[in-house]
């Protein structure tokens, strides 16, 4: 009996791994946690203000959604399409206390409604920015700003942007350009 029990638990756990891995990874992006360090650096580059609304597409673990909602006094909104992440971060958010400054949706982020955003934060590959920007460009609002970690937008000027960290800052509308125009006019 004992053995059926043991057997039982390790199956699930096995099952709750799969899942967490699987899902995001049928959408294109694996789950990769970001140094909170790294966040924190990302959302002051990002210039977030207290009560500005963040969105984190594909919230993983909470981590960003946390710092903002503590740390900036940030209103901040978790899309993600796994449901085990989705289960984690309830969980930290709860046990947070911080559950009036963050929401969770439950979802893919290319089609997530996302012009209530002042920031949004994005931890993707280069091979997903293409998809993302045209979804960006048609959702945010003037102003919005969109810090991304490790992948840039190849047509877009950044207007803010940390090597050593590599997070890269767009503010809406885009402007037409690249990595490379941004760092010519900031080499004088």
């Amino acid at each position: 009996m004992i053995v059926l029990i043991l057997y039982g638990f390790f199956l699930f756990l096995f099952l709750l791994g799969l899942l967490w891995v699987f899902i995001p990874a049928v959408y294109g992006l694996p789950s990769r946690p970001t140094n909170p360090e790294r966040i924190r650096a990302a959302l002051k580059l990002a210039n977030l203000q207290p009560n500005e609304v963040l969105y984190d597409l594909g919230a993983g673990d909470g981590r960003v959604l946390l710092i903002a909602a503590k740390e900036f006094g940030a209103r901040a909104v978790g899309v993600e399409i796994g449901p085990v992440q989705c289960a984690l971060i309830w969980l930290r958010v709860t046990a947070s206390g911080f559950g009036n400054k963050i929401q969770l949706q439950w979802g893919n982020f290319f089609t997530a409604d996302l012009k209530e955003a002042d920031v949004v934060f994005i931890y993707a590959t280069s091979r997903q920015m293409p998809r993302l920007a045209s979804h960006l460009a048609n959702q945010l609002k003037i102003g919005a700003r969109i810090v991304s970690i490790s992948a840039d937008f190849s047509e877009w000027e950044p207007s803010h942007f940390d090597e050593p960290n590599l997070i890269f800052v767009y503010a809406m509308p885009p402007k037409e350009g690249s990595l490379t125009t941004y760092l010519l006019k900031n080499s004088v």
